[in-house]
């Protein structure tokens, strides 16, 4: 299997891993825009996107560079 079919197209996120995700990030944003002064929040809220889409597309590029993969019965079950 080549890179780009293994980097882009094979999700390395499980879908509990997911979900959470998604409200960390949705607490960074919150909280970041709320609490913090700027340019920081700007940022906090910047990296809380970032870290949100990870979960919304099932793929995380640090956990393709570090190799991890689902195991094959959490591929076939998969969102």
């Amino acid at each position: 299997m080549s890179f780009v079919k293994t980097a882009f197209f094979v999700k390395n996120v499980p879908v509990l891993e997911r979900i959470i995700r998604v409200l960390v990030a949705a607490a960074i944003v919150i909280l970041g825009l709320a609490y913090l002064t700027s340019p920081w929040n700007w940022i906090a809220a910047i990296a809380g996107v970032g870290f949100g889409l990870t979960g919304v597309i099932g793929f995380c590029p640090a956990c393709a560079l570090v190799g991890r993969r689902l195991a094959r019965s959490a591929r076939a079950n998969y969102l």
